[in-house]
């Protein structure tokens, strides 16, 4: 029991808030949700559908041929390259210069982490996408919560369920199914596996930092917009719970506070409001 709190408590809110409030090196201080942008939204959205664009031609996912029917392909994407497979690691590698993946934590019991594989991350880049079922502040996850150290809390009162088991994992698929519009999935369920279709959703696996180790990412809140293109919704890791929700769908990414080499483990660290 004692091992599993230790594992469970890098990413237990209650807990981090508790102890980061100690030490201010591991906080990062922000008076309002929209001065927590590191990075522009139009960077991040352009990040993002750099590699999905690269995913959907690479995998012959749902919706290829519209997509290699647009005019508007991101000079990255060569005739060749729209032939070839690979990985989601090498596909991400291709298009954005690095790759990330989960492996046993460096730091003493804590459980898995994530970690840089290949290349190398510059300063202000998008690493990784928290994954998971948005609640809104006035909707019901006490249930889900239980146990559960993969509740993340934006600086608004929304939630995201990034744990990809037990009754977290029943709600996002259901979800999912529910808001398939025709023949276009609007989520991606893979992240709920041990192999993600799109590589950048385990970003609940990335550890809090401490003193010994040092954040070299940060959460960044992120509004999907109503033209982000609906063939590539397929690899949006995140899914609202209410079908009904007025408002757009709330993602997280992790964005690099400093240049990355291979190697590397990241490690985040938790904004705190200041009024």
């Amino acid at each position: 029991m004692r091992n599993k709190w230790r594992s469970y408590r890098h990413r237990f809110v209650p807990w981090m808030l508790l102890n980061l409030s100690k030490n201010e090196k591991t906080l990062r201080q922000v008076t309002e949700r929209c001065k927590d942008k590191l990075v522009p939204d139009v960077e991040v959205s352009e990040s993002l559908l750099r590699l999905f664009r690269l995913l959907i031609l690479s995998h012959g996912a749902d919706h290829r041929h519209i997509l290699a029917a647009q005019t508007h392909l991101p000079p990255q994407v060569t005739r060749g390259e729209q032939q070839q497979g690979g990985s989601p690691q090498e596909v991400m590698f291709q298009s954005l210069g690095f790759s990330i993946d989960r492996r046993p934590s460096s730091l003493p019991q804590a459980g898995t982490g994530v970690f840089v594989t290949k290349g190398f991350v510059p300063q202000g880049a998008t690493v990784a996408m928290y994954p998971g079922t948005v609640y809104q502040p006035y909707e019901p996850i006490l249930l889900q919560s239980i146990r559960n150290p993969f509740v993340f809390r934006c600086i608004d009162g929304v939630l995201v369920d990034g744990n990809d088991r037990s009754i977290s994992k029943m709600v996002f698929r259901s979800c999912s199914g529910r808001d398939r519009l025709g023949p276009f999935l609007m989520s991606d369920t893979s992240w709920l596996t041990d192999a993600p279709l799109n590589p950048l959703a385990v970003g609940q696996y990335v550890n809090n930092c401490s003193n010994e180790r040092a954040a070299n990412v940060c959460y960044q809140e992120f509004d999907v917009p109503d033209r982000f293109p609906i063939e590539l919704r397929q690899f949006v890791p995140n899914v609202n719970y209410s079908q009904d929700t007025q408002r757009p769908l709330r993602c997280v990414v992790l964005v690099s506070l400093r240049d990355i080499t291979a190697g590397e483990e990241l490690f985040s660290n938790y904004y705190t409001i200041v009024h």
